[in-house]
């Protein structure tokens, strides 16, 4: 079971804290990266690892995936663009070690806030909405102690999909747009190396 995998790690490392295998679809990462944090943050353990891992090792996730439409016919992620027509999957690993900061060597990001969020009832299973994302953005800030104009870069879930992207876009417009001065950066590492799907939101 997937359960065992986290286990095998804090086994193996010899980790005594919180272990969770997590499945939220793309966003297991990014929940993993927030259940760590707040772990570290209450005091429940010193530093967490949140890791996440995507294989293709069988046949079958593809074929569902194919079969509902959800995949791109030219096997490219057209984020942001008009011939958008699905998503490509994609294998990765993403893992990052969380600790207080200022605590151990080699911090190269500081996490100032995270939340998740489940999109709720929308058009479809698969469809997002739009107001749940800028419900989720904005939680996110006031947890960080930041306003929109204090954002320049944002990096999105941009799948590649003609129902996602807009909606995504948008939602970002609506969270970050209100009285900017300067431009907002958007970007999507899935145009370059497709949807990694588990660990998405890490790498």
């Amino acid at each position: 079971t997937t359960s065992v995998a986290g286990g095998r790690l804090s086994f193996v490392l010899g980790l005594q804290g919180p272990c969770y295998t997590m499945d939220t679809a793309c966003s297991s990462g990014l929940s993993a990266l927030h259940n760590g944090a707040l772990a570290v943050r209450f005091g429940e353990c010193g530093s967490a690892v949140a890791s996440a891992v995507s294989l293709n090792l069988s046949p079958i996730v593809t074929t569902v995936v194919a079969g509902a439409g959800m995949l791109s016919k030219s096997g490219r992620c057209f984020t942001w663009d008009a011939s958008a027509n699905g998503y490509a999957r994609s294998e990765g690993v993403g893992s990052v070690v969380i600790r207080v900061a200022g605590h151990g060597a080699g911090s190269t990001l500081t996490l100032g806030g995270s939340a998740v969020r489940q999109d709720g009832r929308s058009a479809s299973l698969t469809a997002p909405n739009g107001a749940a994302q800028r419900s989720l953005i904005g939680a996110t800030m006031t947890r960080a102690g930041l306003t929109p104009a204090m954002v320049g870069c944002v990096e999105a879930h941009g799948t590649g999909t003609a129902l996602g992207d807009p909606t995504e876009a948008g939602a970002v417009a609506q969270a970050y747009g209100g009285g900017r001065e300067s431009a907002l950066i958007v970007g999507a590492a899935k145009g370059n190396v497709g949807h990694t799907e588990a660990p998405s939101g890490l790498i």
